[in-house]
C-alpha cells in the first residue's frame, strides 16, 4: 500500500544537517547547569571530570547501538518502531506514550525553562503576589514564576509554528543556533584557559564535604551513579535522530554516521567546557556559592570569575542560543514519533495527518506544544529534568540490548552498519542502565514512582486502541502500512 499525501513526508536532510540536528537537540541547558549538583554529589574536581567522561562514553555505547538499528530501520518514528520488531507492540506502544508524557515533551519543557531564565537576565519577568504564587492543587504550584512559565510556553509555540511551516525551517535554525553556541563554547574555553584567574591546582580540591579517607566503596558507587544521571540529561537527545529517519536522505548510511561523529563532538565539548569551570574555580568554592542562592548557576559564577561585572550578561546571552536551539530541534525530532504512532492507527487520528502544503505532521506537533506547555506550569526544571532521565534510560536500556535480541531473532536482515565491541557493548549498556534505575530509585523513590505512573499512563489506551484497530473498518492505515515496513 502507498503513502498517499497526506501521510508522506519529505526527505529534508543530508548527513552536515543530520549532525547539527544531534548537536543542536542535545546541547542545551545541562552543560550549564549539571556541573553543579555533580560537584556536591562528587565532592572532587577531578571526579566530575571522570564522571563526565564516563557518562560520554556510556551514551556512545548506546550510540553504537542505536546506529545498528537506523541502518536497519530506517522508519520515521525511530525507536517506536525497533520496539514494535523486536519486543512487540505493548512496550512500543509505552515508549511511544512515555515520548508524550514525559521523555520528550518534559525534556522540551525543561530546556525552554531555561530558555525563559536566561531572558529573566535582560528583563526581569513578573511575579504574581505571594498568595497567588503559593496557591497550589496537589502540592503544584501552578502560578508561580509565571513570568518565566509564559515566556517559556511562548517559545515552545513558536518555535512550533516555525516547525509547521517546514522542516527545512526548522533545520536552518538548528544550523544558526548550533553554530552560535558551539563558537561561544570555544571562546568561554579559550577566556578559562588563557586568562589569569584559573590554576591547574584546582583539581587537586575538594570541598568540605569530602570524605577525609576517600569514599568507600559502595558510597563511590552511588555517588558516581547519581553525578552520571545529572550528566546524562546534558546528552539528552541522543536518540532522537531516529525520530526522523523518514526525512533523513540515504538514512542507511547518513544516520549512523550522523550518530557517531554528533556524540563524539558534544563529548569534547562538554568535557573540555567543565574542565574550564573547574580550572577557574575551586570546586568549594563553586559548592558553598551555590548552596547561598538556590537560582545560581555554576557556569554564571565562573564566567563572572573570568570577565567581571559583564559574565552573567554573556553566560546568558549564551544560554539563551543554546536552549532556544535545543528547543527547536527538540520539536522538530519528537513530534515524528506521534505522526509514527498515530498513522498506524496506535494514537489520536489526527495526529497522523500531513500538512497539504508544507508536508510536515502539524497536528502531533501541535499535540506535543499543548502537552509541553501544560508540564512547564506543573513542574521545575529539576523535577522535570530527572523524570527525563530516569523514565528515558529504563527504555534505552531495553533499546540497546534489542540489538542483541534481534541478531537472535532475525539473524537474516540486512545491516548496513554493525555495532562496534558486539555484544559485550550492548550488553554493557543494558546492564549499567539497569543500575543506574536501582540506585536512582534508592536515591529519589518519589521521582522514580512518578516516573513510573507516566509511563505506565498509557495502558488504558493501549487497550482501547488495541480494540480499536482489531476492526479494520475503523482504521486508516494500520495493518497494511506495518506489513510494507514488515516485507
Amino acid at each position: 500500500m502507498q503513502k498517499n499525501e497526506d501521510t508522506q513526508l519529505a526527505r529534508s536532510f543530508g548527513l552536515g544537517m543530520a549532525i547539527i540536528l544531534i548537536i543542536s537537540s542535545i546541547i542545551g541547558s545541562g552543560v550549564f547547569k549539571k556541573v553543579g549538583p555533580m560537584a556536591e554529589v562528587l565532592g572532587s574536581s577531578r571526579l566530575v571530570i571522570w564522571a563526565w567522561v564516563l557518562a560520554g562514553v556510556v551514551v556512545l555505547a548506546g550510540v553504537v547501538g542505536v546506529a545498528e538499528l537506523t541502518s536497519v530501520f530506517p522508519d520515521s518514528g525511530g525507536p517506536y518502531a525497533w520496539f514494535e520488531r523486536i519486543y512487540g507492540k505493548m512496550l512500543s506502544f509505552l515508549y511511544g506514550w512515555s515520548c508524550f508524557t514525559v521523555i520528550q515533551t518534559a525534556a522540551l519543557a525543561s530546556v525552554a525553562y531555561v530558555f525563559a531564565g536566561a531572558v529573566n537576565t535582560f528583563l526581569p519577568l513578573p511575579h504574581l503576589s505571594a498568595e497567588w504564587e503559593a496557591w497550589s492543587i496537589l502540592g503544584i504550584h501552578f502560578l508561580d514564576n509565571i513570568g518565566a512559565k509564559i515566556v517559556t510556553c511562548l517559545a515552545i509555540i513558536g518555535l512550533t509554528l516555525a516547525n509547521i511551516r517546514g522542516a527545512k525551517n526548522g533545520g536552518i535554525i538548528s544550523t544558526i543556533f548550533t553554530l552560535l553556541i558551539v563558537l561561544a563554547i570555544v571562546y568561554v574555553i579559550g577566556a578559562a584557559f588563557g586568562g589569569s584567574v584559573g590554576s591547574w591546582e584546582t583539581f587537586d580540591t575538594h570541598t568540605t564535604a569530602f570524605p577525609k579517607d576517600g569514599f568507600t566503596i559502595s558510597a563511590f558507587i552511588i555517588a558516581m551513579f547519581i553525578a552520571v544521571r545529572h550528566a546524562f540529561f546534558a546528552f539528552e537527545g541522543w536518540m532522537a535522530l531516529g525520530f526522523i529517519g523518514e526525512e533523513v536522505k540515504d538514512p542507511e548510511r547518513n544516520m549512523p554516521k550522523a550518530l557517531i561523529y554528533g556524540i563524539l563532538g558534544i563529548m569534547l565539548i562538554y568535557v573540555a567546557i567543565n574542565m574550564a569551570y573547574l580550572y577557574v574555580m575551586p570546586i568549594n568554592d563553586m559548592v558553598n556559592k551555590l548552596a547561598a542562592d538556590e537560582n545560581n548557576i555554576a557556569a554564571v559564577l565562573v564566567i563572572d570569575a573570568i570577565f567581571g561585572d559583564g559574565g552573567a550578561y554573556l553566560i546568558s546571552g549564551m544560554i539563551l542560543i543554546s536552549t532556544f536551539g535545543c528547543t527547536n530541534a527538540t520539536i522538530l525530532m519528537s513530534g515524528r514519533v506521534y505522526y509514527a504512532m498515530a498513522r498506524e492507527g496506535w494514537f489520536f487520528k489526527s495526529a497522523g495527518k500531513v500538512h497539504k502544503k508544507y508536508k510536515t505532521p502539524h497536528i502531533s506537533l501541535i499535540y506535543q506544544c499543548v502537552w509541553a506547555c501544560l508540564l512547564v506550569f506543573s513542574g521545575s526544571f529539576d523535577l522535570l529534568s530527572d523524570l527525563v532521565v530516569i523514565a528515558a534510560f529504563a527504555f534505552y536500556g531495553l533499546i540497546v540490548v534489542g540489538v542483541i535480541v534481534l541478531r537472535v531473532k532475525r539473524p537474516d536482515l540486512e545491516r548496513p552498519y554493525k555495532a562496534f565491541g558486539y555484544p559485550f557493548v550492548p550488553a554493557f549498556f543494558g546492564l549499567f542502565c539497569v543500575v543506574l534505575l536501582i540506585v536512582s530509585f534508592i536515591e529519589s523513590p518519589g521521582k522514580g514512582i512518578a516516573g513510573l505512573v507516566l509511563i505506565f499512563s498509557g495502558l488504558p489506551f493501549y487497550y482501547f486502541w488495541k480494540n480499536k484497530n482489531q476492526h479494520p473498518d475503523l482504521l486508516e492505515v494500520g495493518e497494511q502500512v506495518e506489513k510494507d515496513k514488515i516485507e
